[in-house]
């Protein structure tokens, strides 16, 4: 997909008070919860497009803070106009490449994490670049609690079968894994969608979805570690 720049999104995006700017990223590593000014879980969403997923999120869940990380600046534009047009205090916003999770997120800090509809990345020379690939729930691995979940949602059934293929060798078990969301009554209940998880399933395309935690070490294992 091509994305159009729009003129002075980084501009805007640098003088928001609602992203935590690359300057001080260097020293969010355990200081989220000075950042937010409380002791709430931290969830956060990668790759959160114009907001409306995460925004609707921190919104039904004040006492949950909320980081919402995108890679463009166009893209996330539109996440901050949503915060200038209705203001939370449990929302916050980075611009950056996902392959530095663990620079900003410090071990076993992040209680959650959403992957919504993420850029497939056909070619199997990119495989490593895809968000649910075994390199990145390695980087997921470090930031996640002890108890952590990570939440995955996709109308592209190639990318979910290679995230799923992705998790045993990847040290990960499948606490929920649906081909069919939406016609899923329990798992259904809560679901926020996303722009993208609206339009695709108006279109009739069935959404995927996988519910996963880390596999613990043994003792002996944790100690060779």
């Amino acid at each position: 997909m091509r994305l159009r720049n729009i003129t002075g999104s980084r501009e805007v995006i640098a003088e928001s008070p609602y992203v935590v700017q690359e300057a001080v990223q260097p020293e969010c590593p355990g200081a989220w919860r000075n950042i937010f000014g409380n002791e709430n879980p931290i969830h956060i969403e990668i790759g959160m497009g114009k907001g409306k997923f995460i925004h609707t999120m921190a919104k039904e869940h004040p006492r949950v803070n909320y980081v919402g990380i995108e890679k463009y600046s166009s893209v996330l534009l539109r996440a901050v106009q949503k915060m200038e047009r209705e203001e939370l205090a449990n929302l916050k916003f980075l611009r950056m490449d996902a392959e530095d999770i663990t620079s900003v997120f410090g071990p076993g800090e992040v209680d959650r994490i959403y992957l919504n509809f993420s850029d497939p990345w056909p070619k199997d020379r990119h495989a490593k670049r895809r968000l649910p690939s075994r390199e990145f729930l390695a980087r997921y691995d470090v930031i996640l609690k002890e108890d952590g979940r990570l939440e995955f949602k996709t109308d592209d059934r190639e990318l979910f079968d290679f995230a799923v293929r992705e998790l045993e060798p990847a040290g990960w078990i499948a606490e929920v894994i649906s081909y069919d969301l939406h016609r899923d009554r329990e798992l259904m209940q809560g679901n926020v969608m996303t722009e993208y998880e609206e339009k695709f399933s108006a279109m009739g395309n069935p959404i995927c979805k996988y519910v996963i935690f880390r596999q613990r070490k043994c003792p002996a294992e944790r100690a060779r570690s």
